[in-house]
Protein backbone atom coordinates (compact mmCIF):
# COMPACT_ATOMS: atom_id res chain seq x y z
CA UNK A 1 0.00 0.00 0.00
CA UNK A 2 2.87 2.72 1.00
CA UNK A 3 4.61 1.76 -2.28
CA UNK A 4 1.55 2.53 -4.47
CA UNK A 5 1.09 5.72 -2.57
CA UNK A 6 4.67 6.67 -3.35
CA UNK A 7 4.63 5.74 -6.87
CA UNK A 8 1.28 7.81 -7.36
CA UNK A 9 3.31 10.63 -6.03
CA UNK A 10 6.11 10.26 -7.97
CA UNK A 11 3.62 9.75 -11.43
CA UNK A 12 2.30 13.14 -10.03
CA UNK A 13 5.31 14.91 -9.26
CA UNK A 14 6.22 13.82 -12.89
CA UNK A 15 3.38 15.41 -14.29
CA UNK A 16 3.39 18.68 -12.53
CA UNK A 17 7.26 19.40 -12.71
CA UNK A 18 8.29 21.62 -15.96
CA UNK A 19 11.67 19.74 -16.27
CA UNK A 20 9.41 16.78 -17.51
CA UNK A 21 7.04 19.49 -19.74
CA UNK A 22 10.65 20.64 -21.84
CA UNK A 23 11.25 19.56 -25.14
CA UNK A 24 14.04 17.80 -26.32
CA UNK A 25 15.58 20.79 -27.29
CA UNK A 26 14.85 22.56 -24.54
CA UNK A 27 16.14 19.73 -21.79
CA UNK A 28 19.75 19.56 -24.20
CA UNK A 29 20.07 23.65 -23.71
CA UNK A 30 19.10 22.95 -19.76
CA UNK A 31 21.63 20.62 -19.46
CA UNK A 32 24.16 22.97 -21.93
CA UNK A 33 23.65 25.65 -19.47
CA UNK A 34 24.05 23.69 -16.33
CA UNK A 35 27.55 22.30 -17.61
CA UNK A 36 28.71 25.63 -18.28
CA UNK A 37 27.39 27.32 -15.25
CA UNK A 38 29.98 24.65 -13.71
CA UNK A 39 32.81 25.54 -16.03
CA UNK A 40 32.29 29.09 -15.02
CA UNK A 41 32.52 28.52 -11.48
CA UNK A 42 35.62 26.77 -11.58
CA UNK A 43 37.33 29.72 -10.81
CA UNK A 44 35.53 30.46 -7.31
CA UNK A 45 36.62 26.66 -6.53
CA UNK A 46 40.31 27.49 -7.36
CA UNK A 47 40.40 30.85 -5.54
CA UNK A 48 39.08 28.84 -2.46
CA UNK A 49 41.16 25.89 -2.74
CA UNK A 50 44.68 27.74 -3.75
CA UNK A 51 44.14 29.83 -0.56
CA UNK A 52 44.03 26.85 1.75
CA UNK A 53 47.03 24.97 -0.23
CA UNK A 54 49.96 24.38 1.74
CA UNK A 55 53.61 25.66 -0.53
CA UNK A 56 53.98 21.79 -1.71
CA UNK A 57 51.06 21.93 -3.25
CA UNK A 58 51.11 25.56 -4.79
CA UNK A 59 53.55 25.32 -6.89
CA UNK A 60 52.78 21.60 -8.21
CA UNK A 61 53.09 20.97 -11.78
CA UNK A 62 50.37 20.31 -13.69
CA UNK A 63 48.89 22.87 -10.86
CA UNK A 64 45.61 21.24 -9.25
CA UNK A 65 42.62 22.65 -8.28
CA UNK A 66 41.71 21.04 -5.55
CA UNK A 67 43.73 21.42 -2.17
CA UNK A 68 44.60 17.83 -1.19
CA UNK A 69 45.75 18.96 2.24
CA UNK A 70 43.91 21.76 3.53
CA UNK A 71 46.07 24.18 5.87
CA UNK A 72 45.33 27.69 7.16
CA UNK A 73 49.04 27.91 6.89
CA UNK A 74 48.93 30.74 4.46
CA UNK A 75 46.67 33.07 6.97
CA UNK A 76 48.84 32.45 9.74
CA UNK A 77 51.74 33.86 7.04
CA UNK A 78 49.59 36.76 6.06
CA UNK A 79 48.98 37.95 9.50
CA UNK A 80 52.40 37.85 11.07
CA UNK A 81 54.14 39.62 7.82
CA UNK A 82 52.39 42.64 9.70
CA UNK A 83 51.97 41.56 13.34
CA UNK A 84 55.63 43.24 14.37
CA UNK A 85 55.45 46.49 11.70
CA UNK A 86 54.40 49.72 12.49
CA UNK A 87 51.16 49.36 10.68
CA UNK A 88 49.41 46.60 10.93
CA UNK A 89 47.35 44.48 8.30
CA UNK A 90 43.65 45.14 10.08
CA UNK A 91 44.56 48.84 9.40
CA UNK A 92 44.66 48.30 6.23
CA UNK A 93 41.77 46.62 6.11
CA UNK A 94 39.85 49.31 8.39
CA UNK A 95 40.97 51.89 5.68
CA UNK A 96 39.62 50.04 2.54
CA UNK A 97 36.13 49.22 4.36
CA UNK A 98 36.02 52.61 5.27
CA UNK A 99 36.89 53.93 1.93
CA UNK A 100 34.70 51.73 0.43
CA UNK A 101 31.72 52.38 2.69
CA UNK A 102 32.48 56.13 2.17
CA UNK A 103 32.90 55.40 -2.11
CA UNK A 104 29.39 53.75 -2.31
CA UNK A 105 27.58 56.70 -0.46
CA UNK A 106 29.06 59.55 -2.12
CA UNK A 107 28.86 57.78 -5.69
CA UNK A 108 25.20 56.45 -5.11
CA UNK A 109 24.03 60.05 -4.23
CA UNK A 110 26.22 62.09 -6.60
CA UNK A 111 24.66 59.77 -9.72
CA UNK A 112 20.92 59.86 -8.36
CA UNK A 113 21.15 63.79 -8.06
CA UNK A 114 23.18 63.98 -11.44
CA UNK A 115 20.46 61.65 -13.04
CA UNK A 116 17.48 62.94 -11.57
CA UNK A 117 18.32 66.46 -12.41
CA UNK A 118 19.03 65.62 -16.29
CA UNK A 119 16.37 63.13 -16.46
CA UNK A 120 13.02 65.31 -14.98
CA UNK A 121 14.21 69.30 -14.65
CA UNK A 122 15.11 69.16 -18.34
CA UNK A 123 17.17 72.41 -18.06
CA UNK A 124 18.79 74.22 -21.15
CA UNK A 125 21.76 72.08 -22.58
CA UNK A 126 20.64 68.44 -20.38
CA UNK A 127 20.90 66.61 -23.54
CA UNK A 128 24.48 68.13 -24.04
CA UNK A 129 25.63 67.52 -20.37
CA UNK A 130 24.05 63.99 -20.66
CA UNK A 131 25.96 63.56 -23.82
CA UNK A 132 29.55 64.76 -21.92
CA UNK A 133 29.14 62.47 -19.46
CA UNK A 134 28.75 59.88 -21.66
CA UNK A 135 31.55 60.70 -23.50
CA UNK A 136 34.23 60.04 -21.02
CA UNK A 137 33.13 56.53 -21.00
CA UNK A 138 35.72 56.67 -24.20
CA UNK A 139 39.17 57.80 -21.57
CA UNK A 140 40.95 55.66 -20.35
CA UNK A 141 42.18 56.16 -16.50
CA UNK A 142 46.09 56.39 -17.46
CA UNK A 143 44.98 59.56 -19.93
CA UNK A 144 42.94 61.26 -16.56
CA UNK A 145 45.83 60.12 -13.82
CA UNK A 146 48.05 63.36 -14.19
CA UNK A 147 44.74 66.03 -13.99
CA UNK A 148 43.61 64.14 -11.18
CA UNK A 149 47.12 64.69 -9.22
CA UNK A 150 46.71 68.35 -9.79
CA UNK A 151 43.10 68.35 -8.63
CA UNK A 152 43.82 66.25 -5.06
CA UNK A 153 47.26 68.37 -4.88
CA UNK A 154 45.58 71.49 -4.83
CA UNK A 155 42.52 70.70 -2.72
CA UNK A 156 45.65 69.61 -0.17
CA UNK A 157 43.22 66.18 0.45
CA UNK A 158 46.70 64.12 -0.33
CA UNK A 159 47.11 61.56 3.02
CA UNK A 160 43.22 62.64 4.05
CA UNK A 161 39.98 59.64 3.56
CA UNK A 162 38.70 62.31 0.79
CA UNK A 163 41.81 61.62 -1.29
CA UNK A 164 40.37 58.19 -1.41
CA UNK A 165 36.89 59.12 -1.95
CA UNK A 166 36.85 62.26 -4.41
CA UNK A 167 38.59 60.53 -7.26
CA UNK A 168 36.22 57.93 -7.93
CA UNK A 169 32.93 59.92 -6.83
CA UNK A 170 32.20 60.76 -10.99
CA UNK A 171 30.65 57.90 -12.11
CA UNK A 172 29.21 57.62 -15.66
CA UNK A 173 27.77 54.39 -16.08
CA UNK A 174 26.22 55.21 -12.56
CA UNK A 175 24.71 58.65 -13.51
CA UNK A 176 23.32 56.40 -17.28
CA UNK A 177 21.93 53.45 -15.19
CA UNK A 178 19.65 56.05 -12.76
CA UNK A 179 18.58 57.78 -15.00
CA UNK A 180 17.91 55.10 -17.73
CA UNK A 181 15.18 54.21 -14.52
CA UNK A 182 13.96 57.74 -13.61
CA UNK A 183 13.32 58.55 -17.22
CA UNK A 184 10.23 55.57 -16.26
CA UNK A 185 9.22 57.58 -13.06
CA UNK A 186 5.55 59.01 -14.29
CA UNK A 187 5.77 62.91 -14.52
CA UNK A 188 2.32 62.57 -13.52
CA UNK A 189 3.36 61.23 -9.88
CA UNK A 190 6.00 64.25 -8.98
CA UNK A 191 3.61 66.71 -10.67
CA UNK A 192 1.11 65.45 -7.38
CA UNK A 193 3.72 65.81 -5.43
CA UNK A 194 5.04 69.13 -6.10
CA UNK A 195 0.75 70.18 -5.98
CA UNK A 196 0.70 69.05 -2.51
CA UNK A 197 2.88 70.96 -1.05
CA UNK A 198 6.15 68.64 -1.16
CA UNK A 199 9.84 70.03 -1.84
CA UNK A 200 12.22 68.68 -4.26
CA UNK A 201 14.67 67.32 -1.65
CA UNK A 202 11.02 65.30 -0.50
CA UNK A 203 10.54 64.32 -3.80
CA UNK A 204 14.02 62.82 -4.23
CA UNK A 205 14.47 60.74 -1.15
CA UNK A 206 10.87 59.68 -0.61
CA UNK A 207 9.43 58.98 -4.70
CA UNK A 208 12.49 58.83 -6.63
CA UNK A 209 14.96 57.01 -4.49
CA UNK A 210 12.30 53.85 -3.31
CA UNK A 211 11.53 54.14 -6.98
CA UNK A 212 15.42 53.27 -8.48
CA UNK A 213 16.68 51.27 -5.51
CA UNK A 214 17.46 48.23 -8.01
CA UNK A 215 19.36 51.17 -9.74
CA UNK A 216 20.93 52.17 -6.31
CA UNK A 217 22.10 48.24 -5.36
CA UNK A 218 23.49 48.23 -8.74
CA UNK A 219 25.72 51.42 -8.74
CA UNK A 220 26.32 50.62 -5.12
CA UNK A 221 27.83 47.06 -6.52
CA UNK A 222 30.12 49.10 -8.94
CA UNK A 223 31.39 51.57 -6.56
CA UNK A 224 31.97 48.83 -4.06
CA UNK A 225 33.96 46.76 -6.58
CA UNK A 226 35.73 50.10 -7.71
CA UNK A 227 37.07 51.29 -4.15
CA UNK A 228 37.57 48.01 -2.69
CA UNK A 229 40.31 46.77 -5.59
CA UNK A 230 41.39 50.33 -5.89
CA UNK A 231 45.35 50.46 -5.25
CA UNK A 232 46.06 54.11 -7.27
CA UNK A 233 44.82 56.41 -4.94
CA UNK A 234 47.21 54.53 -2.27
CA UNK A 235 50.00 54.65 -4.83
CA UNK A 236 49.64 58.40 -6.08
CA UNK A 237 48.00 60.28 -3.31
CA UNK A 238 49.22 58.69 0.03
CA UNK A 239 52.22 59.54 1.18
CA UNK A 240 52.07 57.92 4.73
CA UNK A 241 51.81 54.09 5.28
CA UNK A 242 48.73 54.22 8.11
CA UNK A 243 46.47 56.09 5.74
CA UNK A 244 47.35 53.10 2.70
CA UNK A 245 44.75 50.20 1.63
CA UNK A 246 44.52 46.69 1.69
CA UNK A 247 44.79 46.18 -2.33
CA UNK A 248 48.19 48.40 -1.98
CA UNK A 249 49.27 46.24 0.63
CA UNK A 250 48.56 42.63 -1.50
CA UNK A 251 50.68 44.66 -4.16
CA UNK A 252 53.52 45.07 -2.23
CA UNK A 253 53.45 41.08 -0.65
CA UNK A 254 55.45 39.89 -3.69
CA UNK A 255 57.10 42.85 -4.97
CA UNK A 256 61.11 43.41 -4.37
CA UNK A 257 61.78 39.95 -3.58
CA UNK A 258 64.69 37.67 -4.51
CA UNK A 259 62.75 34.81 -5.93
CA UNK A 260 59.21 33.62 -6.37
CA UNK A 261 58.17 31.69 -3.72
CA UNK A 262 58.38 33.85 -0.93
CA UNK A 263 54.88 34.75 0.49
CA UNK A 264 53.52 33.34 -2.29
CA UNK A 265 50.81 31.64 -0.05
CA UNK A 266 50.31 34.60 1.76
CA UNK A 267 49.54 36.58 -1.49
CA UNK A 268 46.91 33.23 -1.91
CA UNK A 269 45.36 34.16 1.34
CA UNK A 270 45.11 37.86 0.74
CA UNK A 271 43.52 37.12 -2.36
CA UNK A 272 40.81 35.30 -1.26
CA UNK A 273 40.47 38.02 1.32
CA UNK A 274 39.84 40.41 -1.46
CA UNK A 275 37.50 38.42 -3.30
CA UNK A 276 35.06 37.51 -0.80
CA UNK A 277 33.49 40.93 -0.14
CA UNK A 278 32.59 41.29 -3.95
CA UNK A 279 31.28 37.87 -4.01
CA UNK A 280 28.72 38.25 -1.01
CA UNK A 281 27.39 41.99 -1.95
CA UNK A 282 26.62 40.53 -5.18
CA UNK A 283 25.28 37.61 -4.21
CA UNK A 284 23.34 39.72 -1.67
CA UNK A 285 21.91 42.18 -4.33
CA UNK A 286 21.90 40.05 -7.66
CA UNK A 287 17.86 40.56 -8.34
CA UNK A 288 18.37 44.17 -8.13
CA UNK A 289 21.40 44.32 -10.59
CA UNK A 290 18.94 41.83 -13.25
CA UNK A 291 16.11 44.04 -12.43
CA UNK A 292 17.92 47.60 -13.45
CA UNK A 293 19.81 45.98 -16.48
CA UNK A 294 15.77 44.90 -17.71
CA UNK A 295 14.80 48.21 -16.98
CA UNK A 296 17.76 50.50 -18.30
CA UNK A 297 17.53 49.42 -21.71
CA UNK A 298 20.74 46.88 -22.15
CA UNK A 299 20.01 43.43 -23.30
Amino acid sequence: MQANAAFRKMRMWRTNSKLFRLSPIEKFAAVLLVLLSIFMLMPLVFIFNNALKPYQELFLYPPTIFVENPSFQNFLELWAITKNSAVPMTRYIFNSVLVAALTVVAVTAVSALCAYAISKHKFPGHKAVFAAILLTLLFAPETVAIPRYLVVSQLGIMNTYFGHVFPMVAVPTGVFLMKQFIDQLPNELIDAAKMDGAGEMTIFMNIVIPFCLPAVATIGIIAFQNAWGNTETSSLFMQEESMKTFPFFISTLTSNMANNVARQGAAAAAGLLMFLPNLIIFLAFQNKVINTMAHSGIK
